[in-house]
């Protein structure tokens, strides 16, 4: 087994050990380590660059999360046979540990820095996201890059009410609750996850537990720092400052800045005149430095003003929510932006629905679609199929920008997948036929464009007729703390999202939470905090609840008439081949014949036949069709039927999908008949009798006769009389 110099060893649960290793692997990354857990072990490694770029003005961190199929003994399904770009799983474990990892750094930290996970060895059991986090944190401790603090991420499930530590993953396979947590000795960082209509108190509860598991392998990371023998971090070059500028900026444009703030101006608006309060305090710093006319400000002071500009609009609009109570557009702490929607807005999908808060928009729709349909879902350990798929797309115009287009990027998968989790939670059941894609397209952002995906695609899918017992909705909510006071923000504005020291995200329905996503800056916020937070997250959630039930209250009883019928059957095992016939053959011939698409799989030991069609008549025809294979037919039933030949003896007749038998030429009729000529013709339909089946052979055999109603026989005195003999003619001898 692999394993390395330095040793450090923490139990989990029930005994399940969890080791971290540096000193013999990847020894020329700044910092590396694998972490191994049963057969699971994941290398990380971080490099960064001993400088800064030249104008670096922002922390370039880049983390990267990789299964390699060779860790399961598996080779890659693509064409190349080689691990390609990240699947949508790798990102959004990618973004769970940036997520993390971004906030221990230095403020003034500049230089380039990468974290690549890699999972070498899978446990099928072992769910490797929850230990990634953990092997990044670990192979920044034992490096020399500068970072505050040590970190880790667990996850928490509950199973049969009871909360769990890192569940196996046939264990959260049964979990109404899964929230992954990462924090630091100290403060939560961050919190994603889902649950079925979970309290808030549920989600407190799994934080505070993930909270004390996660000190143990915070202790565990120092423990490997000291066998490895790191003493200290290595300098940096700090960018420069110039207090006396600062305070020119400040003395100049506080004020200015402020009435913007408190103007209550639309995005465009207040972005238009904090550009014009820009303009004016360049031109008053050029008259203060006796800059020439026609000349521009020398390049440090300009990139200082830019900066320090912004840091004055963070600081005097945070201090306007503490002291004043109001917000960049005028509302009160707790009042969600005007709400908007609709249902039925496009002809053609099978639902769609258009929802605006203030200033952001949705236009989602729905697809319906039938088994074949579904997406695979694939990472090293297990591979499966999902019949409930959703796609956010961003595009520029959302926000008034010019953009390349390059496919969905990392933000965009992060925030369909929690509009994805959220939503499936109020899915039908496992036998619902359909499989379902949501598309969000955001025609307007200006925040928590996330959670009005959730929204329309609640409002869509009740009008596409899926079958969703309750509505979703979301909320985006931040917090402005400062000493003792703190500000808590429902329905934040992407203006306003920047500025909180925490912001989260919470999906739910009337009852309770189905999705969360939470990151926290500020260090030390309390748990009472986060209840109140939570508790005014669900505030904002239940008065849009509200407007969305005014909406439509229910999901539609029937999907439209241009969406796809659905009609399910259950057959026994043994007619499975004969539904498919040989190669195929005779389903082909049902979905030819009757315009229907239809999926037939072995589920619970039987068959499970969906048939999906936009035309009602072929639906019924195929059931029929269907239903006739798998009918074992039954001594004096009626059938229709259709003559397939004429023979001396008979006819032979096909009264169900399949199966034929012989009506005798005695049993056509009550006439005695000596041929069929005139009587019978192939195509004929005509309705017969099961009157037995031969002993010998098993063929069925049919009547047509007792069908129609015997023909009276004539009284006796209308029948001819044959004359009597002659009594005396007999005795005449």
């Amino acid at each position: 087994m692999l394993s390395q110099p330095f040793q450090s060893k923490f139990t989990i649960r029930d005994g399940q050990e969890v080791i971290i290793e540096t000193g013999r692997l990847a020894r020329q990354a700044d910092g590396s380590v694998t972490v191994r857990q049963g057969n699971c072990i994941i290398l990380a490694t971080v490099v960064a660059n001993k400088d800064a770029k030249e104008g670096q003005e922002f922390f370039p961190l880049s983390v990267d999360y990789q299964e390699k199929f060779a860790s399961a003994g598996r080779i890659p399904g693509s064409f190349f046979k080689r691990e390609a770009r990240l699947n949508d799983y790798e990102i959004l474990t990618s973004r769970l540990v940036d997520r993390a990892l971004r906030p221990l750094f230095p403020e003034d930290y500049f230089c380039e820095v990468q974290v690549l996970i890699s999972l070498i060895s899978s446990d099928l059991e072992v769910m490797p996201d929850s230990l990634a986090c953990l092997a990044a944190s670990a192979a920044l401790a034992v490096s020399d890059i500068p970072i505050k603090e040590i970190i880790s991420e667990v996850r928490v499930g509950r199973v049969n009410g009871e909360f769990i530590i890192n569940p196996t993953r046939s264990e959260l396979a049964e979990a109404d609750l899964e929230f992954l947590i990462a924090a630091t000795d100290k403060n939560i960082m961050m919190v994603e996850g889902e649950a079925q209509e979970c309290q808030e108190e549920d989600l407190v509860k799994a934080i505070e537990l993930a909270h004390d598991a996660i000190r143990i392998q915070v202790k565990a990371q120092e423990e490997l720092m000291r066998l490895k023998g790191v003493t200290g971090k290595r300098e940096y070059t700090k960018p420069v400052h110039n207090e006396e500028l600062r305070d020119k900026i400040n003395a100049f444009a506080q004020s200015k800045v402020y009435e913007v703030a408190k103007a209550a101006l639309s995005k465009n608006e207040r972005s238009a005149r904090f550009k014009s309060v820009a303009e004016e305090l360049v031109n008053y710093l050029k008259a203060e430095y006796k800059v020439e006319e026609g000349a521009d400000l020398e390049p440090q002071i300009k990139k200082l003003t830019k900066q320090y500009y912004g840091d004055l609009q963070y600081d005097v609009v945070r201090e306007m929510m503490l002291n004043d109570r109001v917000r960049l557009d005028g509302r009160l702490l707790d009042e969600v932006r005007p709400l908007n929607m609709e249902v039925d807005v496009l002809p053609s999908p099978h639902g769609a629905a258009l929802f605006t808060r203030g200033e952001t928009q949705s236009l989602t729709t729905v697809t319906l679609g039938t088994p074949l349909d579904s997406l695979l879902v694939e990472s090293a350990a297990v591979s499966d199929y999902t019949k409930f798929i959703l796609h956010y797309n961003f595009p520029p115009f959302s926000t008034g920008e010019v953009k390349m287009m390059r496919g969905p990027g990392r933000r965009e998968v992060g925030h369909g997948n929690l509009a994805m989790r959220s939503l499936k939670k109020m899915m039908p059941s496992g036998d619902f036929p359909y499989t379902v894609r949501v598309v969000s397209d955001i025609l307007e952002s200006n925040g928590s464009s996330s959670m009005a995906t959730v929204c329309a695609g609640s409002l869509a899918l009740m009008d596409a007729g899926v079958g969703i017992p309750k509505h979703v909705s979301g909320v985006a909510m931040g917090l402005i703390s400062k000493g003792d006071k703190y500000a808590i923000l429902t329905d934040i504005l992407g203006d306003e999202d920047h500025l909180g020291d925490m912001d989260f995200k919470v999906t739910g329905t009337r009852d309770g939470i189905c999705g969360v996503q939470m990151d926290i800056k500020v260090d030390g916020l309390s748990m009472d905090v986060m209840r109140q937070a939570l508790q005014q997250a669900r505030e904002g959630r239940l008065h849009i609840l509200d407007a969305m039930y005014e909406c439509i209250p229910a999901s539609r009883e029937e999907v439209k008439a241009h969406a796809p019928r659905m009609v399910k059957l259950f057959i026994e095992k043994e007619f499975i081949g004969a539904v498919i016939g040989p190669g195929g053959k005779v389903i082909q011939e049902i979905q030819r014949e009757t315009g229907t698409t239809i999926n037939l799989e072995e589920v619970n030991n039987r068959g499970e036949v969906s048939i999906f069609s936009t035309n009602k008549e072929g639906v019924e025809k195929a059931v029929a069709w269907v239903k006739g294979i798998v009918a074992v037919p039954q001594v004096g039933d009626v059938y229709e039927s259709t003559v397939k030949s004429i023979m001396p003896f008979g006819a032979f007749v096909e009264f169900l999908p399949g199966k034929q038998g012989l009506v005798h030429i005695s049993e056509v009729s009550w006439k005695r008949l000596e041929t069929l000529d005139g009587v019978l013709r192939e195509g004929d339909v005509i309705k017969v009798k099961l009157i037995g089946t031969d002993p010998k052979s098993g063929k069925f055999k049919l009547s047509r006769k007792i069908l129609i109603p015997k023909p009276e026989q004539a009284p006796r005195e209308d029948r001819p009389q044959r004359e009597p003999r002659d009594q005396g003619d007999h005795h005449s001898n």
